[in-house]
């Protein structure tokens, strides 16, 4: 596997990237993503009628912040004259690469219209393609899901439309809209899109391990590949696929004082970034994931009690030390939690 992927006039140092996911690539994790590895870690998706209205919060999901290998603003909407003004706030901002979403499949999404629902709508979704492109110098990239029901599977057909109009990558989930994340993704059915296009593709959906991501790679044809909800409590993980893609090295798992640092580190970032109480109520879903997918205790059950009893700690002091108890530590290595906070108040600030 190469070392890196071309979008456009950008370089990814990486094939294995991680996807936007609302309420998860926040600035916090994207930093801390990157600082264990990650070669691409994209922004929440941004609504792009609201970022173009700079509405705050809006504003702050595509935030960036200083030392990231790249930045990749995720943008949804449905107007193309708002897509165009919020493709150029983007970059403005510092985007990389813009990526259009043409994929999620929440209700509250596709009932607007927006997201997976555009695959229902290929014309109005190359009018939001040429709008973005036309308006920002970075490369636009899309993202979008293999149709919206099996008897309209159209990705290849609405790549090729976005090859002709300069859309620089592709990443396809091998599901359907209908199937939201049920069933098992389809590798082999990215492969078609692959076929059908000369620019990177991108396969994306169920992968998990390092099995999971030479299969997809192999059955796809695809150029790189996508994380998603693997990387729930493991935000390691795709620098760990990636050596492991490289040369074959399969790392292991972060150890006890190794795993409970970055939880710390993550907790500290987002209340940092937040502010209290916002910052520890943001982080708690991240805290649920770190403790369901450490191996200890040992009982699952056990792991679920802790969980519901760490989540519900309103005190940072608390949870830390709740969780150095738990995983069977006693202090906190003074130098093991680097210093993100000063990049999130500076990205905060501009």
């Amino acid at each position: 596997m190469n070392a890196g992927l071309q979008i456009g006039d950008v370089w990814v140092p990486g094939r294995v990237l991680t996807a936007p996911m609302t309420g998860i690539t926040d600035l916090p994790f994207r930093v801390l993503a990157s600082r264990l590895g990650a070669a691409y870690v994209a922004t929440e998706m941004v609504a792009a009628a609201e970022l173009a209205r700079a509405r705050p919060d809006v504003v702050r999901r595509a935030a960036v912040g200083e030392g990231l290998p790249l930045t990749v603003i995720q943008l949804v909407g449905r107007d193309p004259g708002a897509m165009a003004e919020g493709a150029r706030m983007a970059e403005k901002a510092g985007a990389d690469i813009i990526d259009l979403n043409f994929g999620c499949p929440a209700k509250e999404v596709t009932g607007a219209a927006c997201g997976s629902a555009l695959m229902r709508t290929p014309d109005l979704a190359c009018r939001l393609i040429e709008a973005a492109v036309t308006a920002t110098t970075r490369p636009v990239t899309v993202k979008m899901r293999l149709g919206w029901d099996d008897a309209s599977r159209n990705a290849a057909e609405l790549a090729r439309r976005a090859e002709a109009l300069g859309v620089k990558a592709i990443t396809v989930h091998g599901r359907t809209r209908q199937q939201f994340y049920t069933g098992s993704a389809d590798w082999r059915a990215v492969g078609e899109v692959k076929a059908a296009v000369s620019v990177p593709v991108i396969v994306n959906g169920d992968i998990l391990t390092a099995d999971d991501a030479r299969a997809a790679l192999e059955q796809s044809g695809a150029d790189a590949l996508m994380l998603g909800r693997g990387v729930y409590g493991r935000p390691w993980l795709a620098a760990h696929l990636e050596r492991a893609l490289a040369d074959g090295t399969v790392l292991e798992e972060p150890g006890r004082e190794a795993r409970r640092d970055i939880v710390i580190e993550h907790l500290r970032a987002s209340i940092a970034f937040y502010g209290m109480p916002l910052g520890l109520k943001m982080f708690r879903k991240h805290l649920g994931w770190y403790v369901e997918q450490a191996p200890w205790p040992e009982d699952a059950t056990e792991r679920r009690a802790a969980k519901s009893r760490l989540c519900r700690l309103d005190q940072p002091d608390e949870v830390e030390k709740a969780l150095t108890e738990l995983w069977g530590l006693v202090t906190l290595s003074s130098n093991s939690v680097v210093d993100i906070q000063s990049q999130l108040a500076e990205a905060d600030a501009a």
